[in-house]
């Protein structure tokens, strides 16, 4: 006795499905740019307008807004996790945990939405929050091994590597493309406060020009996307 085979998909079927993925695409295209320009609080219908959709459209793709960053972040947090596992498998601890930090840093001047990202919380994100705790135990590693080695403060906690990516994302999201290098100078800075005395540290990166960091302060002027969402956060990095 056979199974009864499931009956083929007709053309129309094939087209809805189709469609949907399109749609699915489109929002993941949309939020990636309006995130990585705007941060988190783009609200879900900037991202559906942006994306040629409507709202319900979006939300039958994505239930919530934590799916929605699940997805659009989901290649930044391995690109985090990464970053863990590239500092372990440095043999001089020092240059693995200075070059996490950098590297960190880096990925939040680059898109502000994961600067967000790294300094709150989604409970209801699942994966999300999984790639993080794994990421978080791989640097509490990184930590003990460069203090084992002598060049990093015996007294830096985990905590400090969160007070640092609030403060890098604060930097990032003020001085925007006015100073795009200017979170290099605070990384540097906090690099040396970090390091044990004696400890050999490349010279710090030079500050933005006057004129850039002018810029800056004008954009801070300007009105801020208004969040449908409430920013919580984030304890452990």
């Amino acid at each position: 006795m056979t199974s009864a085979e499931p009956p083929a998909e007709s053309d129309e079927q094939r087209e809805l499905r189709a469609d949907a993925e399109r749609n699915r695409e489109r929002i993941l295209a949309a939020a990636r740019i309006l995130f990585a320009r705007e941060g988190l609080g783009v609200s879900m219908a900037a991202v559906a307008r942006e994306a040629g959709v409507g709202k319900a459209t979006l939300s039958r793709r994505f239930a919530t807004r934590e799916d929605l960053i699940t997805a659009v972040f989901a290649d930044r947090m391995d690109a985090y996790a990464a970053a863990v596992d590239t500092a372990l498998a440095d043999a001089d601890p020092w240059r693995g945990f200075a070059g996490y930090v950098h590297a960190v840093c880096a990925m939040q001047a680059a898109d502000r939405g994961f600067a967000d990202v790294l300094t709150m919380t989604f409970p209801t994100a699942k994966p999300l929050e999984a790639r993080r705790a794994q990421a978080y135990n791989g640097l509490l590693e990184v930590i003990t091994r460069a203090q084992a080695s002598g060049h990093l403060r015996p007294e830096f906690s985990d905590r400090d590597m969160v007070i640092l990516l609030m403060a890098n994302a604060g930097v990032v999201a003020a001085t925007g493309d006015a100073a795009p290098d200017a979170w290099q100078r605070l990384v540097g800075y906090m690099l040396q406060s970090f390091a044990t005395p004696g400890t050999e540290l490349p010279p710090l990166p030079p500050p933005p020009q006057p004129q850039a960091l002018y810029r800056a302060m004008i954009r801070l002027t300007r009105p801020h996307p208004t969040s449908d969402t409430e920013k919580q956060p984030r304890h452990p990095a």
